[in-house]
């Protein structure tokens, strides 16, 4: 009976201890199985998928530099560690380094791009750009490249610098300078324009025996080379300011100008534009109706000359001395 009453005990004590192991090691496997990750293979991987991926698993990455690398394109990893297939628990550090791409690289092409575009590409390909020179040409628009050096599927290395050659688009045109000297200004200016040279600097010169308000001087000379969009400075035959003239602090002369456009049916564009003193500004520059009167008043503490232009069209030009 005893015998027996053993035998039983032992049984459940047996019973009890298997059941303990075994719930132990469940118990064990899966507290291991949420702690711990295997490590992925993250070779030529790009860095940002890697980045997420990592993130994912409860890891952390640690990026211990970059290197140069002939087979692994730029941005993707060339070593990790832990290796792949590695067991670490979560929160540990996962440590890469990312490749720069390869040393050597083949130039691009850039001509024909524009600046900004080439330089983009100069960045993008880890390439510095060189001395820039610019010249005219008439098949590549404005800041369009030309020329590079090196040229386009030469070998070269990161960190190069690029000479390039850029346009200035087409070369303007050039005229003979005409002769405006005994010209009126009003005739003069629409001489200059029709060349598309515009008005610079006016300045007075009086001379007796030349008719008044008529041209005397100019600059460049007549015959010249000059290009389009060159300015024309002008000396008009007209009496100074007296010498003994002065103002009051805070004076100022003025004069009225007044303009009435023709009768009609269309609003027309009018400007006005004043030069004083060597300096040019829009003094009106508005549509006005057929019949309606303009009145400015005009400052000659200094030497003025008013034009005035009706639908981008010159014409009149008015005088104000200062005596």
């Amino acid at each position: 009976m005893i015998l027996r009453i053993a035998k039983i005990a032992a049984m459940c004590l047996a019973f009890i201890l298997i059941a303990g192991i075994s719930a132990y090691l469940t118990l064990t496997f899966l507290i291991k199985s949420e702690d711990t990750v295997i490590v992925p293979d993250f070779i030529g991987k790009d860095v940002v998928y890697v980045l997420e991926y990592l993130t994912e698993l409860g890891l952390n990455t640690k990026v211990k530099g970059s290197e140069y690398s002939p087979d692994i394109p730029k941005n993707h990893v060339i070593f990790q560690e832990p290796e792949p297939g590695t067991e670490i628990k979560k929160g540990r550090d996962i440590r890469i380094i990312i490749s720069k791409g390869a040393q050597t690289i083949l130039m691009p092409n850039l001509i024909g791009l524009s600046f900004p575009q080439a330089r983009i590409i100069l960045e993008e390909n880890g390439l510095c750009q060189g001395e820039q020179s610019l010249t005219y040409n008439r098949n590549i628009e404005k800041e369009g490249i030309i020329a590079q050096s090196p040229f386009s599927g030469t070998k070269v290395q990161r960190g190069s610098c690029v000479d390039l050659l850029v346009s200035l688009g087409q070369r303007p045109k050039a005229y003979k300078m005409p002769e405006l000297a005994g010209l009126s200004l009003e005739d003069a200016v629409l001489l200059i324009e029709k060349f598309h040279l515009p008005l610079g600097e006016l300045k007075s010169l009086f001379y007796e025996a030349k008719p008044r308000n008529t041209v005397v001087r100019q600059e460049p000379l007549a015959g010249y080379r000059v290009g389009e969009g060159s300015l024309v400075n002008l000396v008009i035959n007209r009496k100074p300011r007296k010498e003994d003239q002065e103002f009051l602090p805070g004076e100022q002369k003025r004069n009225l100008f007044t303009y009435r456009l023709q009768s009609g049916f269309l609003r027309r564009h009018i400007r006005v534009e004043l030069i004083s003193n060597g300096f040019s500004s829009d003094i009106f520059d508005e549509f006005m109706k057929p019949g309606e009167e303009l009145w400015l008043i005009i400052p000659t503490n200094n030497e003025a000359t008013v034009l005035i232009y009706e639908d981008d069209k010159l014409i009149g030009t008015e005088v104000y001395d200062v005596w």
